[in-house]
Formats: C-alpha cells, structure tokens, sequence
C-alpha cells in the first residue's frame, strides 16, 4: 500500500508560490499524501535539513539564489540517504542523465501526467521506507533486544525462534506495508497481530473482521460500507471498517477464505490505497494498516488456483509464521504457570500446584489446538479443582487418555503407529522397543508411560525388573 502519510515530511521545493501550491495539490488529490512542507527559498533548504527528518525532497532545477544542481550535490554529500526527485522547466535528456550521476532518485518535466510524477514519488517514498526496514532489521539482527517487550507480554515464550519474530516486527512495525501472519489455529495470530498494531498505530483504532463465511457482497459492505439508496433497504449510509480503523490497523482474519471475487477488491486496495463504498463512484482514500492472518498455507492454495497469485504477493512483503506448540515445547511449562495464575483468578480460586509428572505429560502431547487448547485444558482442571494439589484426569480426558483403558483405540486410516525397516522384530523385542519409546516420551515418569501404554503401573515395573533380570 502507499504510505499515504510518511512520518516524516516531503518536502517541496521551488522559487513559483503558484507551482508549489499547484504541485501540493497533485499530491494530496492523487496519493493522499499530506505531509508536505513548501520552500519556495532555495537558500533555506540545508537549513531545514538540518533541523529534521525528511523523507523526500522534489526540487526545482532552475532557481536564483542556489540552483537546484548545487543544492543536488550538497544533499547527495550530506544526506546520502535522503531521495531526491528533480523538476524542471526542460525536457532534455543530456540534464537528465547529469542530475541521475549526481545523486537524484528520478527526473521528471513539469509538464509531464500528474499519474507519472505521483508514481515516482512513491517509488521513491517505498525505497526510502525499504532502507529504513533494512536497517532497522540489521540493528534489531546485532543487538538482539527488544526496545518494547511489553508489547509481546500477552505472548507467553522463551523460544528462541519466537524472540526472532518479536524482533523481526519491531524493524518491519513503522511500515505502511501489510503483513500476513501465517500458523495453525490456536498459535497467537491475533495477539501478533494486536503487538503490530501498538508497535506502529497505538493511537489508531483496532478494528478486526473475520473473513471466513462472508460472501462478495457482505465483504464489501462489512469493509467498505455503503451509500444511501445502494441497495434495497439501505436508507441511509453507513461508514464501513476500513473507516473506522482510519489512522489505526485493520485486523482481517481467515483471508485464506475470502472468495475470488472480495479477492480483487482487497486487491485494488493494497495495490492503490483508495476503495469504493457500495453504490459509490467516488473512490476514498484508507489510512488504515492492514494485517491478515490465515491458518490455510496461501502458496499452496495460489498454486491449486484458489489464491490470487498477485494478492499472495502482494500479502508476503512482510511475512510471520508462528511455530505450533509443539515445536516450542519448553515454553509449555511456562503457559502452564502462567495459565494456572490465570484460571486462578478469573474463577477466584486459589493456584493450586501441578504435580512434576503434569509437565511431562503435556510435553508428550500433539497439540493440535496449540496454545489455545492448552489454556482451554487448564481452566478445565482449575474449575474442577478441589484439594491443593491438581489432579491430571481432566488433562487426561482432554487428550483421550485414561489410566487403564479396557481396549486400545481403533486404528484409522491415518499415518500408520509403527514402521518397520527390511527385519522384522521379535514379540520380546517389539514389546521392549515399545516400553523403551514410553519411557523416552514420558521423560522416565513409570506411571505416565504406564498410561501411556495402557497397563497399569506395576505391571509396567513388573516387565522393567524382569528385563533387567535377563540382562543381568
């Protein structure tokens, strides 16, 4: 999307009042870009320069006093980072090229299509902001800190891989761009999504919609509202999402969803920034950040062709994907606790303590609910608690385990339980390699590897002392 609104100003220099007036309102009427500062002093540009920030300089070539090939020069050896875009009277090639080796980002005549000049200044705006997003990347890459770990607190980690992306959306947060969160169901999109949010629009609004379910129609309405009379039944206008998250984040979820057709139209607005309310022939400009988030993998979905390739691309310019659960198994005794302290309080109970086999059982588990199944399973056990101390059976019964089930489940026509290479194992050998891969997922716990097993614990302890008996 275009940063309609640069942090930092644009600013515009030439010695005609009437031009840059003239030159203010292309901007604004053709990109929505309202930061703008006009000089028509050419001797008082280093001088602003030098108080602040500026994210572009369009400067006229010809001007008394300084001309613009010298204040080029000077701003090329001062603020190498700074783009310059030149604007002159003449249409000659050879200038061109001079002003080119000299620094400039671009050259435009002034006579030339107002949608020329407007797509220059965004190149040069996106370029900016890409160097900018580079360099915060290599800073947050080398010192390895979090300048605002508070924002991420709701996202209980130690993993190292977790840290990273913390640190990948504080370089990427001051951008205009829109970032795809990427994960299973239950993993934290939402909370990434609302640490984007207070990283980049903390005085915005926060608006979320839910993609999934919603047809063409209602799409367009929920985002972009309507006009009185655009259909039947609506008798007067209504202001659609993206104008209410205007300044601040607009959070969609489940896009993999969307349908072709609300596709396009999410489309146009990444691509040109303006969308059309129902029964409009007017576009309006958004100022909202967008942030999507799917639990569907949008490359496979473009490549079976229910996924514009075009929209996916445009999505992936800054990209998270969240582990699952289980590929961050240390952080699971952490949600633990922490889940515990929760359930605590919002049921004014006591924290009741976990026995040490509750961690180990956990950690053998799939979650294929993630996180979020996991909070669920504790505040099931802390509203069935009683005594001081925590019973396992509610976190068993929610992972389909019980302590000495009667019959193994039936097997599916899922991944098969074992595999087996060229040689076959014996029945002593295949029980014992069994017992052995129990006791590895059950971190040496008997009882817990009895469970898992379906035999009970002494007779669990039984085949242990006489394996150790035939190998004595």
């Amino acid at each position: 999307m275009t940063p309609n609104t640069p942090s930092r100003p644009i600013l515009l220099v030439d010695d005609e009042p009437s031009w840059l007036r003239s030159l203010a309102l292309i901007l604004e009427r053709t990109a929505g870009l309202t930061n703008l500062q006009l000089c028509p002093d050419s001797r008082e540009v280093m001088g602003l320069l030098a108080q602040q920030e500026y994210s572009l300089v369009l400067l006229d070539l010809t001007m008394p006093h300084v001309n613009g090939e010298t204040l080029l020069k000077q701003i090329s050896q001062d603020y190498p980072g700074l783009p310059v875009i030149i604007l002159s009277g003449m249409n000659q090639v050879e200038t061109a090229v001079h002003c080119i080796k000299l620094g400039a980002f671009d050259y435009f005549v002034k006579t030339v299509e107002e949608d020329r000049l407007t797509a220059g200044v965004q190149r040069a705006l996106r370029m900016q902001e890409l160097q900018r997003e580079n360099d915060r990347l290599q800073r947050h890459v080398l010192e390895g800190n979090l300048d605002h770990p508070e924002v991420f607190a709701p996202l209980v980690t130690c993993d190292s891989k977790m840290q990273a992306l913390f640190r990948y959306l504080e370089a990427v947060a001051p951008s205009s761009q829109p970032v795809l969160i990427t994960g299973e169901s239950g993993t934290g999109k939402e909370l990434i999504a609302r640490a984007v949010h207070a990283l980049s629009r903390p005085a915005g609004p926060w608006v979320a919609v839910n993609a999934a379910g919603l047809d063409d129609t209602v799409f367009a309405d929920t985002l972009f509202g309507h006009t009185r009379g655009a259909f039947t039944g609506a008798d007067k206008a209504r202001a659609g999402m993206l104008a209410e998250a205007a300044g601040g984040t607009l959070f969609l979820d489940e896009i993999g969803d969307l349908s072709p057709a609300s596709q396009i139209k999410l489309l146009r607005l990444l691509q040109e920034g303006d969308y059309y309310p129902v029964g409009a022939d007017r576009p309006k400009k958004s100022t909202a950040r967008i942030v999507v988030a799917t639990n569907h993998d949008l490359g496979l979905r473009q490549t079976e062709g229910t996924f514009r390739k075009d929209l996916f691309f445009r999505l992936r310019g800054h990209q998270v994907h969240l582990p699952p659960l289980r590929a961050r198994r240390d952080d699971i005794t952490l949600l633990l606790e922490h889940f515990l302290a929760e359930a605590a309080t919002e049921l004014h109970k006591p924290k009741p303590t976990p026995p040490p086999e509750l961690a180990q059982l956990l950690a053998s588990y799939h979650f294929p609910g993630n996180v979020r199944e996991l909070r669920a399973m504790v505040f099931d056990a802390v509203s069935l608690h009683q005594s001081r101390k925590l019973s396992m059976e509610a976190f068993k019964r929610a992972m389909g385990l019980t302590e000495f089930p009667s019959a193994p489940p039936p097997l599916t026509g899922g991944e098969p339980l074992l595999r087996f290479g060229e040689r076959l194992p014996n029945m002593e050998q295949a029980l014992q390699l069994l017992i052995e891969e129990a006791l590895r997922r059950a971190s040496g716990n008997q009882t817990l590897a009895a469970s898992f097993l379906g035999i009970s614990r002494p007779a669990l302890s039984k085949r242990l002392r006489k394996n150790s008996a035939e190998k004595g």
